[in-house]
């Protein structure tokens, strides 16, 4: 059996750990992933502390094993640390912040803190700032991508920044053989997003799943065109017919967008809520007939993150 130092921190058999995709991975993602000797992510961007603990206490039902979950600094909410230092969690991973802010708010707590960054001077920031790992995530990620450096140029570099601190890959690595890759450059384990994102725990839609499956990693774009609801953040998504025409168009900086289609947002709602254009929300799975019948249609205008 494979163990690293990884492994060893937060006691879990593989050094397998799942991206915290929003609004794809959740309660049944991550409770899979660790139940199978991963290391299980809740993504809990934006989540009120009923919904944080509603997602873990949904997750522990299925597992007893280890479980992290995953906040985004831009949507951190006033409260958020305080709840999770009550929950049945590992450890937070935080991403796209100050280290130096974030990360002592959380150890103050007895939260331990996986700091997932793009470049090796914020790794070792996150280091001096008491970070318990470190995810080196690489140009070719898919979601939201912090740095400019692929994966295996970088690995390399921030291990050599960090010295033995846990560190993790991440960005463009699906199967065993990348896993190898990023164990030999340095690293102690690999990150997975959209492997598990096209899985069957997964809360992705059905539609958007096929995407995934169908996509070839030429048909992706790193671009910031859907920056709508998270400004100036760039990311990678899946070529769509909008990508299309706004090539047409000549890429203009700034894109009216007046026309909305309707999609399920976010398990944080119910019902089918207006989503415009250049949105960097997820399709999520249906609850219902028409939510089904409209996915086709969202796929087009939404970012089919990668």
């Amino acid at each position: 059996m494979l163990k690293t130092r990884f492994c060893e921190l937060f006691g879990i058999e593989y050094p397998i750990v799942c991206a915290g995709m929003g609004g794809v991975a959740l309660a049944s993602l991550a409770a899979a992933v660790s139940e199978a000797g991963g290391l299980g992510t809740i993504a809990l961007a934006g989540f009120s502390a009923k919904g944080i603990h509603d997602q873990i206490a949904a997750a522990r039902k299925i597992t007893a094993k280890p479980i992290v979950v995953n906040v985004l600094i831009p949507f951190l909410r006033p409260g958020t640390f305080e709840a999770l230092a009550s929950e049945p969690i590992s450890a937070v991973t935080l991403f796209w912040g100050d280290p130096a802010e974030h990360i002592p708010a959380c150890k103050s707590l007895g939260l331990k803190v996986i700091w997932q960054c793009g470049s090796a001077d914020e790794a070792l920031a996150a280091k001096r700032a008491g970070a318990d790992a470190i995810i080196a995530q690489g140009f070719e990620a898919g979601g939201h991508v912090r740095g400019v450096v692929t994966t295996f140029a970088l690995v390399p570099e921030v291990r050599d920044a960090i010295g033995d601190l846990p560190m993790l890959a991440a960005g463009g690595i699906t199967d065993g053989r990348g896993l190898a890759a990023a164990l030999a450059l340095g690293a102690d384990g690999a990150v997975f997003g959209t492997r598990f994102a096209a899985s069957d725990e997964s809360d992705a839609h059905p539609a958007y799943k096929q995407a995934l499956l169908s996509a070839h990693a030429s048909d992706t774009l790193h671009t910031k065109l859907y920056d709508v609801g998270w400004p100036d953040a760039a990311h990678r998504v899946i070529r769509t017919s909008l990508v299309e025409a706004w090539e047409r168009a000549g890429r203009p900086a700034k894109i009216s967008t007046s026309g909305e289609k309707f999609c399920l947002s976010s398990p944080l709602q119910t019902r089918l809520l207006p989503i415009p254009l250049f949105s960097s929300a997820h399709l999520s799975a249906p609850v219902d007939y028409v939510a089904t019948q409209i996915a086709g249609q969202c796929l087009s205008g939404l970012s089919c993150i990668v």
